[in-house]
């Protein structure tokens, strides 16, 4: 067999990582540096490698984050009171592996959805399964959902995600349908997976906007008490960038 047809095949059966490994190795003439077990080990290392950066981008194209974020173009400005040294923890991702939830106030503006992103595109790194919803888009889906009979697939959907976020929590005050489906989603999660909730009202004004005080009660009391807490502060990020890093970078 000469090298071409090995070429063909690895690509045939989606060995990309050995296939452009081994090919770079033909064409620059390297193939005699190696022993044949370090040959090997090396081809092996890059299909692992290419077939993890592979899993991670489905995971990160599944997710639908609003914005490609990194915990590294996090803006840690003193006058934003957002806790470098937290964010470093929270991008460890072992708040997930304790099945811990992130709570993320303040003003518009001030890149809650940018930094609920930026760890999210931290978990799908570590290879957990993560989803991204607008809160008012979501019930909205939802609410379609229960009209077609889709409500248990799509809760099923919601459920097995490792990480949730929640993003615009808040925006209005919810009506009961509402309400009941936020029960669901935090009763399906609690203890289970984790969340993520960014809001531009502080947490002790949550209350009011679920309404129905049984149903708030429990949902509060699911969420609060053991989260890690964000409260961001500051001019809105919009008013002090440039209006492209502002489309990309910040809600």
């Amino acid at each position: 067999m000469n090298n071409s047809d090995t070429l063909d095949k690895l690509r045939e059966m989606k060995f990309f990582g050995m296939f452009h490994t081994f090919k770079t190795h033909l064409d620059t003439g390297n193939t005699e540096r190696y022993t044949p077990d370090e040959f090997l080990a090396d081809l092996v290392e890059a299909e692992y490698e290419d077939r993890v950066n592979r899993r991670i981008n489905r995971l990160i194209d599944a997710a639908k984050f609003r914005y490609k974020g990194s915990i590294e173009d996090i803006n840690f400005h003193r006058d934003r009171s957002i806790d470098r040294n937290q964010i470093m923890r929270l991008a460890e991702c072992t708040f997930i592996e304790k099945h811990e939830d992130v709570l993320i106030t303040g003003p518009t503006g001030i890149g809650k959805s940018y930094i609920a992103s930026a760890l999210g595109y931290q978990a799908c790194a570590k290879e957990y399964k993560v989803l991204y919803w607008s809160t008012p888009k979501l019930f909205t889906k939802l609410k379609q959902a229960k009209a077609d009979n889709s409500y248990i697939k799509e809760m099923t959907r919601i459920e097995k995600a490792e990480l949730l976020i929640l993003d615009d929590f808040g925006l209005h005050p919810l009506d009961a349908t509402s309400r009941a489906m936020l029960m669901d989603i935090i009763e399906d999660r609690h203890d289970k997976m984790s969340l993520i909730i960014t809001s531009q009202l502080p947490v002790k004004e949550w209350y009011n906007i679920i309404g129905e005080k049984t149903i708030a009660d429990a949902v509060l009391d699911r969420i609060v008490h053991n989260a890690h807490r964000i409260d961001a502060t500051g001019e809105s990020m919009r008013k002090t960038r440039p209006k492209k890093m502002e489309d990309n970078a910040y809600e």
